[in-house]
């Protein structure tokens, strides 16, 4: 299954204004880039993957709609969560997408 061009739209509305926006297709989905660091991505589950700082996930998590990124009964990764695009209204979306796109603007540039 494909990601879903049209929430792939919904976060390029959002973070293209930003300078050094790169989209990648990756694992089944679309990442958005910004110097080299994943800020969020639409994966083909219909779900964003949103960077944060490491030390916030498991407050991100407390959050509705919102969980751990990783398979079932592997590691979850650091820094990453999901979330339910569907289930976030317009400025709860902007948040997301912003939140990332910080993160990752937020991290030295990959050479």
């Amino acid at each position: 299954m494909a990601y879903d061009e049209q929430l792939a739209d919904r976060v390029r509305e959002i973070i293209h204004v930003r300078p050094d926006v790169v989209e990648k297709k990756m694992f089944g989905g679309l990442g958005f880039m910004i110097g080299g660091h994943w800020a969020i991505g639409v994966m083909r589950s219909n779900q964003i993957v949103v960077r944060v700082e490491p030390d916030e996930v498991d407050e991100a998590i407390r959050l509705p709609h919102v969980t751990n990124f990783g398979r079932r009964g592997c590691k979850t990764m650091k820094g990453f969560v999901v979330g339910e695009p569907e289930a976030l209204d317009a400025n709860e979306f902007a948040f997301w997408v912003e939140r990332g796109a910080d993160r990752a603007s937020s991290l030295p540039p990959k050479t």
